[in-house]
């Protein structure tokens, strides 16, 4: 589990298959204290499990679901990430809870600096707009940011200088494809509505980002 506070921003060294998976090496500093091989670390807002660990820099393995669902497979020698190690026990929750599994690919439609602040308007599949409610929280490339505005398909994002510097949002165009999380307590809220006592399949987990 992650709050969607950045730690640090990595740049990918190498992209390679492996099978039908993806091994990532990823540049880093900080988030490599502490971390082991078979740590969790969430990479723009996907929760990967580190497979090798160096001095300067750590392989993570996506598989195929995960690049199904998420824009990881885009990835390239010299992009950059958001990266961030999972929540500690006592640590304090600043951001909002995030799991690390992606949604959906959001299309950036536009973003505009403004005043104390950059818009930024996301467009995501009908199907997950349910979840997204003005003032409702959302991970967006696993940044916890809080949605302003709500028209059809598409969310408004105002994001504050600060983080908007420190993330890779800051490299972000119109037409870009981002990760989506929406909260989880809106699934939970749907599914205590709903009743249902639908059975666990191995599609109902794939449906449900596990």
């Amino acid at each position: 589990m992650f709050t969607g506070i950045i730690e640090e921003i990595g740049e990918i060294r190498g992209v390679k298959t492996d099978g039908d998976n993806l091994l990532i090496d990823i540049l880093a500093g900080k988030i490599l204290e502490g971390m082991k091989i078979g740590s969790s670390i969430s990479v723009n807002g996907v929760c990967l499990t580190a497979v090798k660990i160096n001095k300067s820099d750590f392989t993570a393995e996506a598989t195929k679901e995960t690049l199904l669902r998420s824009n990881l497979k885009k990835l390239k020698t010299g992009d950059n990430v958001n990266l961030e190690r999972p929540l500690k026990a006592d640590s304090r929750l600043d951001g909002h809870i995030v799991m690390g599994h992606v949604d959906a690919v959001g299309i950036i439609r536009s973003l505009k600096k403004g005043e104390g602040s950059w818009r930024l308007a996301v467009e995501v599949p009908e199907k997950y707009t349910k979840y997204i409610v003005d003032k409702g929280s959302i991970a967006v490339d696993g940044v916890s940011l809080t949605v302003t505005e709500c028209k059809n398909n598409t969310f408004i994002l105002n994001i504050i200088p600060h983080t908007f510097e420190i993330t890779i949002l800051k490299y972000k165009k119109i037409g870009n494809e981002v990760n989506i999380e929406v909260d989880i307590i809106g699934k939970y809220i749907e599914k205590m509505q709903s009743g249902s006592k639908k059975e666990i399949t191995k599609e109902f987990l794939n449906e449900n980002g596990y």
